[in-house]
């Protein structure tokens, strides 16, 4: 993980500010965020139809994000004690590089929502001590986030912000779970990655927006080429489907050319030296994939213990592929877990949820662990019933809810 420091603090009366409005503002982030987004896309269109997320912001999962890592991180800087943000801040960094963001753009956001704050809590509350105590939280986030994404885009070799190449889709396969796994060659450069990171994919979809999704490596690593895999999102109530990956599973060729950025993620890498636990549950398998070739391709000789929780086998991505990494790795066992009992009979699965009550966690076991919200959520009490450290927690969350780790 990229050593994440934030190198300025609140003075004693900005301090004295920011916790005496931290309710308030909380108390009105959901509308504050909303007005946020509303006027900064009114400002700047192109945001929303070339770098967000239009799902998330229908559903309103952008908007909790920003004001959530926003809240998490003032209070950081009221209380020192608590816990350091760093992980909540690296993670972001390494979806904004993989997006492109550039320092350019954080006085947009800036102007908006402070403009936001006070349309909403009014003049009268957003006096110039409280406007100025608020905007150094912003600018001591912002620079932090800034030198950060600097910081990944020298190590990947690149310009700020031109992290996207044009790469020709060399291979396709469809998984029987309905997941398409992509393999990209790009047309200058190489890539290079590490187990676990992902990368950005633009689409230009029909209505002339280009839509970017962020999807995780699964093939062995190599500097010519990219495999990623993609899980289609279908519409369910309050969500809509899948832009991007829908026209991905419908449309895709080999052949085509697609938008491809050169890898970030900032999940640690196993060294090779401490037994390890990989925990996930339907999509979130991926970065665990990736995990499992790297570990066969050094001929890992430690324990690893891989679980699993799908619907049922036929729901479970890349299935296949897993067991057939972890019937390589000499010390690696393979538990799975069904919610469909019958499935469970039927593939000598555990039926239910999954559990880590039965699983073996030494001193110096490390966890990685990837799903939806309330997966992660539940495994992670879990692990801390069983007294697993959060340093030895390795998250991986797909949607923008990274302050859920915090």
């Amino acid at each position: 993980m990229t050593e994440t420091v934030v190198a300025a603090e609140l003075d004693p009366a900005q301090a004295e500010v920011i916790s005496a409005t931290l309710p308030l503002v909380g108390a009105h982030i959901d509308e504050i965020t909303e007005e946020f987004y509303r006027r900064m896309f009114a400002a700047h269109p192109g945001l929303l139809r070339n770098l967000f997320n239009r799902g998330n912001q229908a559903q309103g999962a952008q908007q909790r994000a920003l004001a959530a890592s926003i809240a998490t991180f003032a209070t950081h800087l009221v209380d020192p004690a608590l816990p350091h943000p760093a992980e909540l801040l690296s993670r972001i960094g390494h979806k904004h590089a993989s997006l492109g963001v550039t320092a350019d753009q954080y006085p947009i956001v800036h102007e908006h929502l402070f403009a936001a704050i006070v349309a909403v809590l009014g003049a009268d509350i957003v006096t110039v001590e409280v406007a100025e105590a608020w905007d150094r939280v912003y600018w001591i986030m912002a620079d932090t986030l800034i030198d950060l994404e600097r910081t990944l885009y020298r190590a990947a070799g690149v310009s700020d912000g031109d992290v996207y190449r044009r790469a020709r889709v060399v291979a396709r396969a469809d998984d029987p779970s309905g997941a398409v796994l992509v393999t990209v060659r790009p047309e200058r450069a190489t890539f290079g990655s590490a187990p676990g990171q992902y990368v950005s994919v633009g689409v230009t979809m029909p209505d002339g927006a280009r839509q970017l999704r962020q999807y995780s490596l699964v093939g062995p690593i190599a500097a010519d080429e990219l495999t990623f895999a993609v899980k289609p999102v279908v519409a369910v109530a309050g969500q809509p489907a899948g832009e991007v990956s829908t026209w991905i599973a419908d449309h895709l060729c080999v052949g085509d050319l697609l938008d491809v950025t050169v890898p970030f993620g900032d999940l640690a890498v196993p060294t090779g030296r401490e037994p390890l636990v990989l925990i996930s549950a339907g999509i979130g398998v991926t970065p665990m994939i990736g995990l499992l070739e790297h570990l066969t391709a050094t001929a890992c000789e430690v324990r690893v213990q891989v679980l699993h929780a799908d619907r049922s086998e036929e729901s479970h991505p890349l299935r296949r592929r897993q067991r057939e990494l972890a019937e390589l790795l000499p010390h690696a066992s393979l538990d799975l877990w069904y919610e469909d009992v019958r499935a469970a009979d039927a593939a000598g699965a555990h039926a239910g949820l999954l559990s880590v009550g039965a699983v073996e966690l030494t001193d110096d076991t490390h966890v990685y662990l990837c799903g939806n919200n309330g997966f992660v959520q539940a495994v992670s009490a879990q692990l801390a019933e069983r007294g697993v450290p959060a340093a030895r927690i390795h998250c991986e969350l797909f949607s923008p809810n990274d302050w859920l780790l915090g």
